[in-house]
């Protein structure tokens, strides 16, 4: 089961505003804080991707008959 699309929407929402809060750590916070906001956009990034395969995988499992 893929994700929905209103839940893909908003992850994709989300990595919007945490990219712009990067932006502005980056200028005005500490290192620690500019890459914990990384580490967050990249599990976001990791759950889109990992649920993107596993649906190219359970689509192509249903092509294999032996």
């Amino acid at each position: 089961m893929s994700l929905s699309t209103q839940v893909e929407e908003s992850l994709r929402e989300a990595q919007s505003h945490l990219r712009n809060a990067l932006s502005f750590a980056a200028r005005n916070e500490s290192a620690y804080t500019s890459k914990h906001i990384a580490d967050m956009l990249s599990k976001i990034e990791a759950i889109i991707d990992a649920d993107q395969f596993i649906q190219h995988i359970e689509d192509n499992d249903d092509d294999l008959s032996f």
